[in-house]
């Protein structure tokens, strides 16, 4: 049985391995390099506080969103509000997004400053309940703060990341250099760090994509509590990954990772469906309606979805995340499920 308590602890000790990971790993390059300790921690700082300061602004460019007015759209005011006082958190402002995929996201420097962006696809193949679910499941993440930890989190692997492209193109130029004159210490210094820059960005990125998949879950478990319905976000996940599939590029903007869909992920899903299309299309009038769609990805999230490719994934896949949704729902028919049983499936 899962609880927020138990979240907590999931994040806590993810968090400690990569703290103590990037300290050791910081140490040694600093042995290396034979510098100081202290500006490798200061410098890891002023990298993730810019992180932090710069992200919000570089999701509103990338996806060149527009903040509502008030009276512009009643019905998203007046249900985002709802579910906000009902979840005890400041209502986030709202915005749309001019992209015709159904996705929606938050972002924010912190609860009280939060946005939740739609994009206008979501509004136009979704119908209000299924929107009312995914807002539910946006509120999940202001109020598990997603957004501001996973922000500083994935902060660590980049910084990997660009410690090793750095490194390595510097012993590269260094190794071309030494071959002309004597000495090649400084290449073979280089080399190491980028080696060892490259396997702690392994690390730290199957640890925040972990993190990040866990906090999906209790995102959705969430919307089904706050909403009463998993059904309509069963139903919202199903229309939000078929919509996504059929876009012709996955988004490469700054807000992929906070999305409630992945295009990359819905592609590979809805393909893995359509490869077995005689199998899941009941009524054999040669197209997978939105039940027969539904019931494939349960039947899916039964039989397989394990492999290591998902590991790097951001999101579950979609057949995992309706059947957890289906438990809950299952639950509440029973008449046992009440608010200190909200992540009991998780």
């Amino acid at each position: 049985m899962a609880s927020l308590a138990q979240l907590k602890l999931a994040m806590i000790l993810p968090n400690l391995l990569l703290g103590i990971i990037f300290a050791v790993f910081l140490a040694a390059i600093m042995f290396i390099l034979q510098l100081g300790l202290i500006w490798a921690f200061i410098l890891a700082g002023i990298f993730i506080l810019i992180q932090y300061l710069v992200g919000p602004a570089v999701v509103r460019a990338s996806t060149r969103l527009h903040y509502l007015k008030s009276d512009e759209n009643p019905w998203l005011e007046s249900t985002a509000k709802e579910l906000s006082q009902k979840s005890g958190i400041p209502a986030p402002r709202l915005a749309i997004v001019p992209n015709s995929t159904p996705n929606a996201f938050v972002f924010g420097r912190t609860s009280k400053d939060a946005t939740l962006a739609v994009h206008e696809g979501l509004l136009q193949q979704l119908n209000q309940d299924e929107v009312k679910g995914v807002i539910g499941h946006e509120l999940g993440h202001i109020k598990h703060k997603d957004f501001l930890i996973m922000t500083a989190l994935s902060s660590l692997p980049l910084l990997a990341y660009l410690i090793f492209r750095t490194s390595f193109e510097a012993a590269r130029i260094s190794g071309r250099a030494s071959r002309k004159k004597e000495g090649g210490g400084l290449a073979a210094a280089l080399f190491v760090i980028s080696s060892l820059s490259y396997i702690v960005y392994i690390v730290a990125l199957l640890c925040v994509m972990r993190l990040s998949r866990l906090r999906e879950h209790y995102a959705d478990a969430y919307s089904a509590y706050v909403t009463g319905s998993p059904r309509t976000l069963e139903s919202a996940l199903t229309k939000i990954t078929y919509g996504l599939s059929l876009a012709p590029n996955p988004e490469k903007d700054g807000a992929r990772t906070l999305y409630i869909g992945d295009p990359a992920l819905a592609k590979a899903e809805i393909q893995s469906i359509v490869s077995k299309k005689e199998e899941y299309d009941l009524d054999r009038d040669g197209v997978l309606d939105e039940k027969e769609l539904e019931l494939a990805m349960e039947k899916e999230a039964k039989s397989r979805w394990l492999t290591v490719n998902r590991w790097f994934q951001t999101h579950p896949a979609t057949f995992q995340r309706i059947l957890l949704l289906r438990e809950i729902e299952n639950e509440m028919t029973t008449g046992k499920y009440s608010s200190d049983r909200v992540y009991s499936r998780i």
